[in-house]
């Protein structure tokens, strides 16, 4: 993909592969509907990177592409897809950030697949910031979001404890010793097992009857959920 902006905006994904994702659902409910609710998510967050104004858009797939889900893909504005690569989650997101920066990006962000309700205006704020990080805080003790500008921190070196309710807290660590300017969003939350999917069903169904916003594949899909 020709660059054409100076913001990047990627989102972290992972194969929708049976087994192999949100595995924290199991055994609330069954593979085969983990799978499919998964592409939700997947769809959802897809349709938000694509709503992010004057930014381009990549797909970082992990491990690999082997469900052809992303090959497949056809969407407006294009995408870029590739397959990350790293050690462990940090070294994966460092990588993308360096490969960014060095395509020329000011600033870049990434996201995962686990927010299907995230605002965009938090991810513009993120692209706009000129702060040397932004985070994202999840209620779960993670983040949601994280974005750099202009060059890479590696503040996920030495140890992060990743999938724990310590990944910010450590991160922050980190930031402070790096003695990098960073800005703060507001939190938001993650859907890691079942009572965030509660929660999230729950948040979905309010916003569709207020008329708030589009509540999207995911929204529907929990619909047909006696959860």
């Amino acid at each position: 993909m020709t660059k054409t902006q100076t913001k990047a905006i990627v989102l972290f994904a992972r194969d929708p592969v049976a087994g192999k994702v949100k595995t924290r659902l199991a055994p609330f409910l069954s593979q085969e509907l983990i799978l499919e609710l998964y592409t939700r998510f997947l769809s959802d967050s897809i349709q938000k990177i694509c709503r992010v104004v004057d930014a381009d858009r990549f797909i970082g797939v992990y491990p690999s592409d082997s469900s052809g889900y992303f090959s497949r893909l056809n969407v407006e504005p294009p995408l870029e897809i590739f397959i990350q690569e790293g050690e462990d989650l940090g070294e994966r997101m460092f990588n993308t950030f360096q490969a960014r920066f060095d395509e020329g990006y000011e600033h870049v962000a990434i996201i995962g697949s686990d927010s299907p309700s995230l605002p965009v205006a938090y991810i513009e704020k993120a692209l706009n910031s000129d702060k040397d990080l932004t985070i994202g805080p999840s209620t779960d003790g993670g983040y949601y979001l994280i974005g750099m500008c202009r060059k890479p921190v590696n503040v996920f070196a030495g140890g992060i404890d990743w999938g724990s309710d310590k990944v910010l807290t450590q991160t922050l660590e980190r930031v402070k010793k790096s003695a990098s300017s960073l800005e703060l969003l507001p939190p938001w939350y993650d859907v890691d097992r079942a009572e965030d999917l509660r929660f999230l069903k729950t948040h979905l169904e309010l916003m569709d009857q207020a008329g708030l916003e589009d509540i999207g594949a995911t929204g529907e899909f929990l619909k047909s959920l006696d959860i």
